[in-house]
């Protein structure tokens, strides 16, 4: 497990399955906002949930409070480009674990597993510019906002504009993880 100061990531577990499906994946408003593509109905062999046979250029994890083991979301590095040595980031926290400060430990220990385990240069978090907990959880690891893509995500009816922000290896602080 990679432990961070309040959380711990994880392999997803098959019991873990049911929590995500009812409290994340069927959460339309938050799915569509939070997939980059039209909400859909999550079936059990989704690989947005499986705990096994994970494509190469996927890291999926489940995120778990340390003081009682308890899931709270997932964590994912996605698109992994092993030539470029680069990477994406994504989390889902479940509803009850929004708004506690969750989101910026979770993103150390991800690139604490980007940068130290994989060897990775790059890791990049494209998310809606109206979300500000997962901007500010990016800022406190020291990503930089390197530009606004305009009207890029069609989000339940509108376009909306995305941030991207960056992390190069060398500019990381190494705070999280092991």
């Amino acid at each position: 497990m990679l432990k961070g100061t309040r959380v711990g990531l994880r392999a997803r577990h098959e019991d873990d399955t049911p929590v995500l499906r009812a409290e994340l994946y069927n959460d339309v408003v938050n799915s569509a906002r939070a997939e980059g593509r039209p909400w859909r109905p999550v079936t059990a062999n989704d690989p947005q949930l499986a705990f096994d046979n994970q494509p190469e250029n996927l890291a999926s994890f489940s995120v778990v409070e340390l003081e009682g083991d308890t899931l709270i979301g997932t964590a994912n590095l996605w698109g992994i480009d092993t030539h470029n040595r680069t990477a994406h980031i994504g989390i889902g926290l479940l509803p009850a674990a929004r708004g506690k400060g969750y989101g910026t430990d979770v993103v150390a220990a991800l690139c604490y597993y980007g940068f130290a385990v994989r060897g990775l240069q790059r890791l990049q978090i494209e998310t809606l510019a109206d979300n500000e907990s997962m901007i500010r959880a990016a800022e406190r690891n020291g990503f930089v906002r390197e530009g606004v893509l305009r009207k890029s995500a069609w989000v339940l009816g509108e376009f909306m504009d995305e941030v991207v922000l960056g992390l190069l290896a060398g500019e990381w602080k190494g705070g999280a993880g092991g």
